[in-house]
């Protein structure tokens, strides 16, 4: 279902909660809002939609990535950049990686880890982020 994007930084500053399988539907939400979304968002946390779990989408491709409980395990490569976000205006400056490693779990709760490069890899810094309450 196509969730409300939430804008609040009181609410997008908290620090996200493990998921479950309990949280599924989550994920579906996340895609839908994603998908409607896609002309201005490439990437989405569960806080964004008003759901307090460790979950995020990202556009990848042709494909939107789910991943759960994402925990990104090695960094290489910082720079700065700027940076916009569909829940808040205008753009902010921030330091990413080139290249991450990130241990997650997919859709069906099986355990995942993969390197991601350039700017697949920014938007996974850019939810993960989202999930610890940092804002850019």
């Amino acid at each position: 279902m196509i969730k409300t994007i939430v804008h609040d930084p009181a609410i997008l500053s908290q620090v996200a909660v493990p998921a479950t399988k309990l949280d599924a539907n989550t994920v579906t939400d996340l895609l839908d809002t994603l998908q409607a979304n896609a002309a201005n968002c490439v990437g989405m946390a569960a806080n964004m939609i008003g759901v307090n779990q460790q979950i995020i989408v990202v556009q990848m491709g042709p494909m939107a990535v789910p991943m759960i409980n994402p925990k990104i395990v090695k960094k290489q490569q910082p720079y700065q950049t700027s940076e916009g976000c569909l829940s808040l205006t205008g753009e902010r400056p921030t330091k990413r990686y080139k290249q991450i490693t990130v241990s997650y779990l997919d859709r069906q709760f099986q355990p995942q880890q993969q390197t991601f490069n350039g700017f697949i890899a920014q938007i996974i810094q850019h939810e993960v982020d989202h999930l610890a309450g940092i804002l850019i």
